[in-house]
C-alpha cells in the first residue's frame, strides 16, 4: 500500500481525478521520507554538500572548501621540523598543521619509529582542532598522499567517515598558497565512535605467520628495501616472512595523482581477500590501504608497528632476497 493510500484509508479511488490527487500525495510523501533519511544518514545532505570519504580532486575542493576543515600533513623523514616550516612558508587558505611526529604518532619505542598515539589522546586532539563527526575533513601534503594517508586512516580510526585526501596534493593545486595563519578553531568534544579501521598487533601477526595465505601480507616499501639490498632508515634490512612487495608509489599516475579505481583494482587483483598491510613505520602502508578503498576493496588490516616495530625484537624472523 502506498503512502497516499495510507493517508486516505482503505477506500479505493473512484475516478481519474482522485487517482491523480492520491498519486501526487503518494509521491510527495515518498520524497519527504527520502529527504528525512538522507538528512539522518548523510549529514552533509542538509547543507547540499557531498561527502568525500577517500579522495577529493582540487576542482571539487574549490567548490566546498569553505565547509571543510583542512589539514596540512607535510613531513620529511629525518627532519621533524621540516613540515611545520613548510606550512609556515605557505599553505592552503584556512588549513591547520598536523605534525607527523607529535599529532600522528608517539615518540619512537618498541612499537616502531611512528607508533600510533593513544586513541584517547588522538580523539582529544581532534576535538581541540574543531573536528566533529559531521565535519568534512580534507588532508594534503606535497608527497602525493604519502603522509596525508596516515592522517586519513587515523581519522577513520576514530570512526570519522567524512575524511578525504587531496588527490595529487600541493603539486596539483592550481592556486597560490598563503602565509596567514587561521584563527584558532572552536574546540569540540569528539565522541567515542566505532572505528572504521582494522588493526593487528605484533604478537598476533607473529602467531599467525604460518597460517597466512599467499598475497595476504603486503609491504609498501620499495623492492630494494623489501629484498634487504638496501636499508637507509632502519638498522635491520629485509622483510617479514611471507610478505609480498607492492610499493605505494605504484598507486600513482605520472602526475602524482592516484590511478583510476579500475587500474587500482587491477593492481590488487591477485592479493588475498583479507590483506594485512605494513611498511617501514606504519605511514605509507596507509597509502596502499587508501588505494585499496578507492579500488572498491573491503577494509584491509593495518599492521601499524610495521617493519621498524617488528625488528625491535631480534627473535622475530626476517627474510632477505638475493
Amino acid at each position: 500500500m502506498g503512502f497516499g493510500s495510507r493517508i486516505v484509508g482503505i477506500a479505493q479511488p473512484i475516478n481519474h481525478l482522485e487517482k491523480t490527487v492520491i498519486n501526487s500525495v503518494d509521491a510527495i510523501a515518498r520524497r519527504h521520507c527520502v529527504l528525512v533519511l538522507c538528512c539522518e544518514l548523510w549529514p552533509g545532505f542538509k547543507n547540499n554538500m557531498p561527502s568525500f570519504t577517500t579522495l577529493i580532486k582540487a576542482a571539487d575542493l574549490t567548490e566546498v572548501e569553505d565547509k571543510c576543515l583542512l589539514f596540512d600533513c607535510r613531513a620529511q623523514l629525518g627532519d621533524s621540523n621540516w613540515g611545520r616550516q613548510a606550512y609556515l612558508q605557505g599553505h592552503l587558505a584556512g588549513a591547520f598543521f598536523l605534525d607527523l611526529d607529535k599529532d600522528l604518532a608517539d615518540p619512537p619505542n618498541s612499537a616502531g619509529r611512528h607508533p600510533l598515539p593513544d586513541i584517547q589522546r588522538w580523539r582529544a586532539r581532534a576535538g581541540e582542532l574543531g573536528v566533529h563527526p559531521e565535519q568534512q575533513v580534507v588532508l594534503y601534503d606535497d608527497a602525493s598522499g604519502a603522509y596525508a594517508a596516515r592522517a586519513w586512516w587515523m581519522f577513520r580510526w576514530l570512526g570519522h567517515l567524512h575524511v578525504a585526501v587531496l588527490d595529487g596534493g600541493l603539486t596539483n593545486w592550481p592556486y597560490a598558497l598563503e602565509k596567514n595563519l587561521p584563527n584558532p578553531p572552536e574546540p569540540t568534544v569528539y565522541p567515542t565512535l566505532a572505528p572504521l579501521t582494522r588493526l593487528i598487533a605484533t604478537e598476533e601477526l607473529h602467531q599467525r605467520l604460518d597460517t597466512l595465505n599467499p598475497g595476504q601480507l603486503i609491504d609498501a616499501r620499495t623492492e630494494a628495501r623489501w629484498a634487504g639490498r638496501e636499508e637507509p632508515i632502519d638498522p635491520i634490512a629485509g622483510h617479514i616472512p611471507g610478505a609480498i612487495c607492492l610499493p605505494f608509489q605504484g598507486n600513482l599516475d605520472t602526475d602524482g595523482c592516484f590511478k583510476s579505481s579500475a587500474d587500482l583494482a587491477s593492481r590488487f587483483a591477485d592479493i588475498d581477500d583479507h590483506p594485512i598491510l605494513y611498511c617501514g613505520s606504519g605511514v605509507t602502508a596507509a597509502h596502499n590501504l587508501l588505494a585499496m578503498r578507492v579500488a572498491g576493496l573491503a577494509e584491509p588490516t593495518l599492521y601499524a608497528d610495521s617493519w621498524s616495530g617488528w625488528i625491535t625484537d631480534k627473535t622475530r624472523p626476517v627474510v632477505t632476497e638475493p
